[in-house]
């Protein structure tokens, strides 16, 4: 279980999350749902301990500072320099070192479930490329790909499914879900919310607070989109 307990983040003294205090259960797919500006990779990166926060995250009782390697981060694609000179499998190889050391020298069992992943993405005829030769929705797949060699239990995807072609956002949800019955417990900041029904389990509806919480059935309605969203939400007509 993912407990986070008084969670704040302030940029340059204005507050960006305001108290967060949830516990997400293993084995789920949690949709981090809510407008521009609402705090939703903050709030990843302050459960991460990747910015100044107030507050602490835990993982199955432990402080998560200390259990990062059952842990996998995706950030946003438009956050990573695609023209970084690396190939696809070194790329995906990354994923090994939160486990081996960043100083280890790998193995062929280490290349091998490299090799494994990508075939899983449907990316192996790709491994030897430089990753600046992917498509959106491949350069995602191989993303993906270096959490599925890193074998965390906790996977934090950030707009996972902006840009890319539809095959891809079919198949990595289908991921997710198999990832899902493994046991693994996956949080996805997302904003179509066409498809938010179809995709998670439960949401968390977020604007610097938390507006709502729960199954998507339950919470995912039109009043709570509106107190989350505002003015502009009821002006676009809702979903």
């Amino acid at each position: 279980m993912l407990k986070i307990e008084n969670l704040s983040v302030a940029y340059q003294n204005q507050l960006v999350l305001d108290h967060i205090s949830l516990e997400i259960a293993s084995a789920a797919i949690t949709g981090i749902i809510g407008p521009n500006g609402a705090g939703k990779s903050t709030l990843f990166k302050g459960i991460l301990g990747m910015v100044d926060h107030q507050g602490e995250s835990f993982i199955d009782g432990k402080k998560l500072s200390q259990m990062l390697e059952r842990v996998s981060y995706v950030e946003q694609k438009a956050a990573i320099d695609p023209n970084f000179p690396i190939r696809v499998k070194e790329c995906v190889a990354l994923g090994l070192f939160s486990r081996l050391g960043f100083f280890s020298r790998l193995k062929k069992q280490d290349w091998d479930r490299v090799q494994e992943a990508l075939a899983r993405v449907n990316l192996e005829a790709y491994a030897e490329r430089p990753i600046s030769q992917l498509s959106g929705g491949q350069f995602q797949r191989m993303l993906l790909a270096r959490c599925l060699v890193q074998e965390a239990d906790y996977i934090f995807l950030d707009e996972p499914f902006a840009g890319i072609d539809t095959v891809s956002e079919e198949m990595i949800m289908e991921l997710l879900q198999a990832l899902k019955a493994r046991g693994k417990t996956i949080l996805v900041i997302h904003h179509d919310l066409s498809k938010v029904e179809a995709y998670f389990d439960q949401v968390l509806l977020l604007n610097r607070k938390i507006f709502a919480f729960g199954p998507t059935k339950e919470v995912f309605t039109q009043e709570n989109l509106s107190k989350t969203y505002g003015s502009s939400f009821l002006a676009a007509g809702g979903v």
